[in-house]
């Protein structure tokens, strides 16, 4: 008799299979990521005097949540979205002077001396949608060999069967029957025997 043993998710797995898990459009992604970085920032203004290193900080886990929570269908806005997010959760801890010239040079400043948290973040993005795409093409793949098995769908001879694998569209004449062809070119195409 033969036992079967049921191996149990680590205790991490479980802890992270009870955090929310929406799916988000591209759109709402990247309105959460801008929302997020934005609140983060006046948090970091208020509490940390704009530390540069606390919105760095704060930016790699809002990359990486942006990347979990957009749909598959629009994996690839993630990556796009969360440098949006930077530049607008920058902002508020980018000290520009008086006047509207003051505060874009404070945000460009922001922006070219931040670069490093900014790539950061992009590339955890880019690399969490990039194994969800992969992931979600491999299911694809499995779940349509899975469909071609289950099926049932024989080949009629191994002529046909060779003409299919070697990339053939139409099988050889002499194997067109009804189902294949309309009534009328079933006679015309019907090998005559002697």
């Amino acid at each position: 008799m033969y036992r079967v043993r049921v191996r149990s998710a680590p205790p991490v797995v479980l802890a992270l299979r009870r955090f929310p898990n929406p799916r988000l459009t591209g759109i709402g992604a990247g309105l959460f990521a801008s929302l997020a970085m934005f609140v983060l920032a006046c948090l970091d203004r208020l509490l940390f005097d704009s530390s540069e290193l606390v919105y760095g900080l704060l930016f790699l886990p809002v990359s990486a949540l942006t990347a979990l929570w957009v749909r598959p269908a629009d994996l690839v806005t993630a990556p796009i979205s969360v440098p949006i997010a930077f530049a607008v959760g920058v902002f508020p801890i980018s000290g520009g002077s008086d006047g509207f010239g003051g505060q874009v040079m404070g945000l460009v400043t922001a922006l070219a001396v931040h670069a490093g948290w900014l790539y950061g973040g992009t590339l955890v993005a880019g690399l969490i949608t990039s194994v969800r795409k992969v992931r979600l093409m491999r299911a694809r793949r499995q779940y349509a060999a899975a469909q071609e098995r289950g099926s049932g769908v024989q080949e009629r001879t191994p002529r046909t069967a060779a003409a299919r694998a070697a990339g053939s569209a139409a099988p050889p004449e002499e194997d067109v029957t009804p189902e294949r062809a309309g009534a009328g070119a079933v006679a015309a195409r019907r090998p005559q025997r002697p």
